[in-house]
């Protein structure tokens, strides 16, 4: 018999009336999160094309957003915690809905970066907030299960609406148009919201420790910003010193914690097999992950030639297997158990990612789709009982900070990954040799190198395209292998870790 956290008992008593029309109002949030995630990689290619970033540029814009985010969700999640979640939520709403106005008139790199870093300052208060309130919404276990299971579904759908509804508008109009689409959406999270959802908040929270928050955002932004550059530049001596002043942080945030009466995160969760092995699982997936995600789109319409419509579309297998998975996924979990359905998903997504190690520029669709398929259904399962786990496994009072944690190791995961993988794939393809006359902003990236081809000879363009296309299909099936590893060590690590746990009340079953 295992031992995990034991929540406070809940009361199986009927639901908070309103709460399936609440939900409602919850996934409009998590589908503002995902549309903005999913169309910065169609948007790609044209912003190359207008500003023109270097290769480093590119990778800071894609992967800045969850860095912040990152280093705040568990701030915000605790904020929430102590002053109201609705309350949080709506305003992280109104201001993710202006700051994407400043996305989408961004007129230099530079300006881009420091909107998506703001960007992420507003992300950190939606995904924790929705977590939580649907904690305190759902009071039976079941009926949890299912709501955070469209939680995860509106997600995955987010994903599949914004890159068809984002290849449409970047087929007619420009690329910051792609950002303005949250618009409509905040407002009617915000107008809605302010009428559906329940305040809830920790009734005895104590104050929120300002120090913490700022240990905490040193040490998350410090660790990873030099595992980022290390790994897209090599060793320096900023390096070393930003990854020591981000492990003090940590240190020192956590040591902090368990002295506090009232801390802003409560380290002691993680004694709980379940919910660390659920952490654990959850950053290493989106690590593995992230590389193909980030350079899918520019695969589809740099290397294959597809529109940006196109590109949406053949991406949408994924979304579609993660959309049903996801509504699928606490029952599976009950009938065959937590370890079984994460391990097992976590395994499927790894050998996809195997499978695609095997893509060339003029692989056909079908394996393409069907590997994306599997990648969908995979994370669906996965991500779905993790979040369960993860919520169950602490009392509704401390909802917000677990909740914060659980998006700490997604946004984690997604900026290491698109720092490490991403770098993998840069570092291939920066080494492609081209015709005499390439020049040096081809070797930048690969939309440098397509808009580079219209002021070359035909022969020379051409030459120069055919290498720098073998190449970046080079690093994305390295990258691809890569993540393949990471996620068949995930689905071990899951299996151990996730030993008897079950869903519900977050206590253990017997061995699995």
């Amino acid at each position: 018999m295992t031992r995990t956290l034991r929540p406070a008992p809940e009361t199986r008593e009927q639901g908070r009336p309103g709460r399936w029309l609440a939900l409602s109002v919850l996934v409009l949030a998590v589908l503002l999160v995902a549309v903005d995630a999913t169309v910065l990689g169609l948007a790609t290619p044209f912003i190359s094309e207008d500003l023109r970033p270097t290769g480093t540029q590119l990778l800071w814009i894609g992967d800045v957003y969850s860095f912040v985010i990152a280093g705040l969700l568990v701030s915000m999640g605790s904020l929430g915690d102590r002053i109201g979640r609705k309350r949080v939520l709506l305003a992280g709403a109104t201001a993710f809905g202006l700051v994407s106005v400043l996305n989408a008139y961004a007129t230099s790199p530079e300006l881009l970066i420091a909107a998506r870093a703001l960007l992420g300052v507003a992300g950190a208060t939606l995904m924790p907030a929705t977590l939580a309130l649907i904690r305190n919404l759902f009071h039976d276990p079941r009926e949890r299960s299912l709501a955070i299971g469209i939680w995860g579904a509106t997600a995955s759908a987010g994903m599949a609406v914004g890159p068809i509804v984002g290849g449409f508008l970047l087929e007619h109009f420009w690329w910051g148009s792609v950002f303005l689409i949250n618009l409509p959406v905040m407002a009617v999270l915000v107008a809605v919201g302010a009428r559906l959802l329940p305040e809830s908040r920790d009734p005895r929270p104590g104050p929120w420790d300002l120090p913490s928050v700022v240990l905490s955002m040193a040490g998350l932004v410090g660790v990873v910003y030099a595992i980022k550059e290390a790994a897209a530049h090599g060793f320096g001596w900023n390096i070393p010193a930003a990854g020591l002043v981000g492990a003090a942080a940590l240190y020192a945030f956590v040591r902090r914690q368990l002295t506090l009466p009232h801390p802003l995160l409560d380290v002691r969760l993680f004694r709980g097999r379940g919910f660390s092995g659920a952490v654990l699982a959850d950053l290493l997936t989106i690590l593995g992950l992230s590389g193909l995600v980030f350079f899918l789109s520019q695969f589809l319409q740099l290397v294959q030639d597809r529109s940006p419509l196109e590109a949406g579309l053949a991406e949408l297998p994924a979304a579609v297997g993660a959309v049903a998975a996801g509504l699928l996924a606490g029952r599976a979990a009950r009938r065959y158990s937590v370890r079984v359905v994460v391990s097992g998903g976590l395994a499927a997504v790894g050998l996809a990612l195997a499978a695609l190690t095997t893509i060339g520029r003029h692989t056909g669709y079908p394996m393409l789709g069907t590997a994306l398929l599997f990648v969908g259904l995979g994370a669906g399962f996965a991500f779905t009982v993790t979040s369960d786990v993860i919520l169950s496994s602490v009392p509704p009072q401390q909802a917000g900070a677990a909740s914060a944690v659980s998006e700490t190791a997604y946004e984690l995961g997604a900026a290491l990954g698109i720092a490490l993988l991403g770098s993998i794939v840069n570092g291939v393809y920066r080494d492609f040799t081209g015709p005499a006359g390439t020049p040096a902003a081809a070797h930048e990236s690969l939309g440098g190198a397509v808009e580079a081809a219209g002021a070359l000879p035909a022969q020379t363009a051409r030459a120069m395209l055919d290498a720098a296309r073998d190449s970046f299909v080079e690093g994305l099936t390295l990258a691809a292998g890569a993540g393949a590893v990471v996620l068949l060590a995930a689905a071990g690590a899951a299996w151990h870790l996730l030993r008897g746990q079950r869903l519900g009340d977050g206590e253990s079953a017997g061995p699995a």
